[in-house]
């Protein structure tokens, strides 16, 4: 069993940045992927971003890349998303995901472990 927990969510205006964590805890030597996703109201939950545990490659969703950067501390079990540029699109709740397979995953099922999520508003 993996356990993460999400932390950062916030209100910000247009424009703002935010940063989120995701702290991982338990059977973390089975996670090779860790990924951040999305879902605003009413919407499916969708693929934000990930990264490889190793740090070898992050990857993004066409919607945040250029600004949203992923990192990991794999000294703390911690994956960061740095949120800049906001828009109110980008309101939604946050979760953090991980997986025991590697490679540039983005769907749902292809992780088995979730956060509770962290909100996250954007006020225009």
């Amino acid at each position: 069993q993996v356990q993460l927990v999400e932390s950062g969510g916030g209100l910000v205006q247009t424009g703002g940045s935010l940063r989120l964590s995701c702290a991982a805890s338990g059977r973390t030597f089975r996670v090779y992927t860790m990924a951040w996703f999305r879902q605003a109201p009413g919407k499916d939950r969708e693929f934000v971003a990930g990264i490889l545990r190793s740090g070898s490659g992050a990857y993004y969703a066409d919607s945040v890349r250029g600004r949203f950067t992923i990192t990991s501390d794999n000294t703390k079990n911690t994956v960061y998303l740095q949120m800049n540029s906001l828009k109110a699109e980008d309101t939604a709740v946050y979760y953090c995901a991980a997986a025991s397979r590697v490679g540039l995953l983005e769907t749902e099922t292809d992780f088995h472990s979730w956060g509770q999520g962290t909100q996250v508003t954007v006020s225009s």
